[in-house]
């Protein structure tokens, strides 16, 4: 199989879908991989390092989508890119198609095989693919909150930590999955006081067992949520539902009785976000005001942290693109549910019922879909 890997285009995109040592990986097995100019400078990885992995050296975008059976990316496909891709092409990628009806339009025209790390599965009910980039963010998550919290960011000038005789920072982060334990690990290595709300009481109860004293775990319901991010300093949006849109948990009329110059770090984004007032950002104009709190709202916050976050990916995503290489597409889809599981869009059909839902669209069961 010849695997593409195109450059990534999105605004401050450093990330790469394949690591100059997962081509060797392929190319040691007999599968060729064509990977666009420069692709890999954001990771400290020059055209030479891939030639020496096996990789051959393309000069453009258009010729990698023109001749590639897959490509491999990290974020999801430009306009520009959709157009590219042809029937019966693999995409292996980040997708995030519940809030974006457009890219599953695109997507939907092109009669590919769109197959999106984040909904595909393990045997422990995980998101494999979805994970490193979610502990990336959540750490990330509270590196950004404390930035934002500097009054030369409209923030209330709080330091996280705080020093003896001055409170730290209250940091509330709003779901406890590998986002929300990667941001609370950080904000109690910054002595932030920190309080984790969840729907799970097995999950609070895991997180207390780990972490004891050191944060509190609260059920999250309406009371509860709105009596700590009123109160915080802090708010960290870390709510997923697979595949879907992320449900808006703070409300425009919250958001009006917060303290002014708090701040809302909006990890969810991706999927439409959790606060009423989010929008997507990027990092060259990372944050905006509504009613005095400062809102950061970038959607790709790992791409900050390119080499990290390429290698972290890489690490999880290689045993599935060779997968794929090796069997086939459809071979492959068959013989692993999880890899399934990925599958958003096939041949004009979307066959991941969250997505259906979120767009009002029709839903095709992916395996009855390939056929």
């Amino acid at each position: 199989m010849l695997i593409g890997v195109p450059k990534e285009i999105k605004n401050f995109e450093s990330r790469v879908g394949m690591t100059p040592a997962n081509v060797r990986e392929l190319t040691s097995r007999g599968h060729g991989v064509l990977v666009e100019t420069n692709a890999g400078i954001g990771i400290g990885c020059d055209d030479d390092v891939y030639r020496q992995a096996g990789a051959e050296i393309a000069d453009s975008a258009a010729d990698i989508f023109a001749r590639a059976d897959m490509i491999v990316k990290v974020k999801e496909p430009q306009a520009q890119e959709c157009k590219m891709l042809r029937k019966g092409q693999v995409l292996f990628t980040y997708l995030h198609l519940a809030p974006d009806p457009e890219q599953a339009r695109l997507l939907k025209e092109s009669g590919c095989i769109a197959i999106a790390y984040e909904t595909v599965t393990d045997n422990h009910g995980g998101l494999p693919l979805l994970a490193p980039m979610s502990e990336v963010a959540g750490r990330m998550a509270i590196q950004a909150g404390a930035r934002c919290l500097e009054n030369v960011c409209g923030g209330s000038g709080v330091l996280m930590g705080g020093v003896p005789g001055v409170r730290p920072a209250k940091v509330t982060i709003i779901g406890g999955g590998v986002v929300g334990l990667n941001a609370a690990r950080m904000a109690m290595g910054m002595n932030a006081d920190v309080t984790i709300l969840d729907r799970s009481i097995e999950k609070l109860r895991e997180i207390d067992e780990m972490y004891g004293d050191k944060l509190r775990t609260v059920y999250s319901n309406q009371e509860n949520l709105e009596e700590h991010v009123l109160s915080s300093d802090i708010v960290i949006g870390a709510v997923l539902i697979p595949g879907a849109s992320a449900p808006k948990l703070v409300t425009k009329a919250m958001l009006a009785k917060m303290k002014k110059g708090s701040v809302l770090v909006d990890v969810a984004i991706d999927q439409g976000g959790c606060f009423e007032t989010s929008k997507a950002t990027t990092h060259a104009d990372p944050i905006y005001n509504v009613d005095g709190i400062v809102h950061y709202c970038v959607a790709n916050m790992p791409g900050a942290v390119a080499r990290t976050s390429t290698y972290a990916l890489n690490n999880t995503t290689l045993p599935y693109v060779l997968q794929l290489a090796e069997l086939g597409w459809k071979d492959a889809l068959k013989a692993n549910p999880h890899l399934l599981a990925g599958l958003n869009v096939f041949d004009g059909q979307i066959t991941y019922e969250a997505v259906a839902v979120a767009l009002g669209d029709k839903y095709v069961p992916p395996l009855q879909a390939i056929g």
